[in-house]
Parts: C-alpha cells; sequence; structure tokens
C-alpha cells in the first residue's frame, strides 16, 4: 500500500469493485460509458486540481458568461460538434 496526501493508495480492487466491474462488463456499451463516467466522477475528487492556462481560463468565463445570459449551443450544432469530434452523445 502507498501513502498519499491523507489516504491511502490501494494497489489492487476490492472485491465488491472487482465484482461490479464484472458485472458492468455485461451490459451494452453506453450503460457501460454510463458507470465508467460515474467511477471516474470518484476517482476526481482525489486527483490534483487542473491548472488553465490563461487562455483557457478566459474562455471558460466566456462560456459561462454566455450560460447567464441564456446562451446555449442548439441541439443542432451539439449534434455537428459530436460528429466533427467523434464523441458519442450520452442518452439519458
Amino acid at each position: 500500500m502507498a501513502s498519499g496526501e491523507g489516504y491511502a493508495i490501494i494497489s489492487t480492487m476490492s472485491k465488491l469493485l472487482e465484482d461490479a466491474i464484472k458485472r458492468v462488463r455485461q451490459l451494452p456499451e453506453s450503460d457501460q460509458d454510463e458507470a465508467a463516467e460515474m467511477l471516474l466522477s470518484v476517482a476526481s475528487r482525489r486527483s490534483e486540481p487542473i491548472h488553465l492556462d490563461d487562455e483557457t481560463r478566459a474562455a471558460v468565463r466566456e462560456g459561462m458568461a454566455a450560460a447567464r445570459r441564456g446562451e446555449f449551443a442548439s441541439d443542432e450544432e451539439m449534434a455537428a460538434f459530436f460528429k466533427r469530434y467523434g464523441v458519442k452523445p450520452h442518452k439519458a
């Protein structure tokens, strides 16, 4: 077991996690992706903060300002984005 800041890092998975992964492998790909997003969300709570460069920070601020103004991408714009970058849209 390795030591991190305030928590231990275990080099093997728990039995419960192993069982969960086995079950998730049997699910359709979209459900597997949803499970992966949840696991990554939990794992990200243990990671270091991301340091943004000035350009990225400005883009984030502009996006937040646009959202406050109620300016959002249309469904058509999002579909074009997903297609352009090969991203599969998440189906709720």
